[in-house]
């Protein structure tokens, strides 16, 4: 089975499955070799994409500005780079499901 994580030089990069439209922002668990994450906004115009970025950095504990989305711009299925963060604080997001 696939990691939905990989460290990466000066951070971590992560497996997202966006479920946009839900009833509140909140780390799911691991679902097909991915995080799955619900997310209350709509994917119209970039939001749910935003609320992404702005979910994992409150969760983690970082800016914005090291949380960037390098492919999945339109899908549901995202891989996210997450400058400064450990492996064990990703790992921390399970906790959070």
């Amino acid at each position: 089975m696939k990691e939905w994580w990989a460290p990466i030089p000066g951070g971590v990069r992560i497996t997202v499955q966006v479920q946009p439209n839900a009833r509140k922002s909140e780390v799911v668990g691991v679902h097909d070799d991915a995080l799955k994450i619900r997310l209350q906004a709509q994917p119209i115009e970039g939001k749910a994409n935003d609320a992404l970025v702005k979910h994992l950095a409150d969760t983690l504990g970082c800016p914005k500005s090291r949380v960037t989305i390098t492919h999945g711009h339109t899908s549901r299925r995202k891989i996210v780079e997450l400058a400064g963060v450990t492996p064990e604080e990703v790992q921390r997001l399970l906790t959070l499901a």
